[in-house]
């Protein structure tokens, strides 16, 4: 089944997942512009990625559950987009 996914994540001062489990499909993640400071995505090598507030990527056929974030808490991302 086909479903939209609108959410608003809280990041917090260590890494934790955009999913708590598998949601697979098409998403675009944004650093919300209010925030502080930038937030980090863990790399594939495990390193810090910086995403200054108000950058946004679109992202095809990815699992939420396998990219992690962390930053100032009270900063957050949002993710738009769809399970199809």
């Amino acid at each position: 089944m086909n479903s939209v996914i609108m959410r608003r994540i809280a990041v917090t001062a260590d890494y934790r997942p955009l999913a708590p489990g598998r949601l697979a499909g098409s998403f675009e993640i944004s650093a919300v512009p209010g925030n502080a400071a930038a937030v980090f995505f863990q790399g594939d090598d495990g390193s810090d990625v910086a995403w200054v507030p108000g950058e946004y990527h679109l992202f095809e056929g990815i699992d939420l559950a396998r990219l992690s974030v962390k930053g100032t808490p009270g900063d957050a991302v949002t993710i738009i987009g769809g399970t199809w």
